[in-house]
């Protein structure tokens, strides 16, 4: 069992940045990746990047490449996303996910085994 915890969300200005946090605790060491997603009310949930527990490769959707970054601190077992230059688009419910099983991408972090109960963030234009 993974359990994972996100903090950070709260209201930004379009432009600026905010950094989320992941507390994962449990049987951490079985995950093979990690990543985040987000959710709109009446949207699809949308995958927005990975990262290998071991080796730490990353992966991005095309809509948050070049302006999020994902990186971990494994003594803390924290799981990180850096957004910069939000737009009003990126308000969303955003959670981190572990993958124990499975395939790793982008596209499947929804699916993925393990989620937090998601933090909010708003982005103001």
């Amino acid at each position: 069992q993974v359990q994972l915890q996100e903090s950070g969300g709260g209201l930004v200005q379009a432009g600026g940045s905010l950094r989320l946090s992941c507390a994962a605790s449990g049987d951490t060491y079985d995950s093979t990746c990690m990543g985040w997603f987000r959710q709109v009310p009446g949207k699809a949930r949308e995958g927005l990047g990975i990262i290998y527990t071991n080796g730490g490769d990353t992966y991005y959707g095309d809509s948050v490449k070049g302006r999020f970054t994902i990186s971990q601190e494994n003594t803390k077992n924290t799981l990180y996303l850096d957004m910069n230059n939000v737009k009003p688009e990126d308000t969303a419910m955003y959670y981190c996910a572990a993958q124990v099983a499975g395939p790793c991408t982008v596209e499947r972090v929804p699916l993925f085994g393990y989620r937090g109960q998601g933090t909010q963030v708003t982005v103001s234009s």
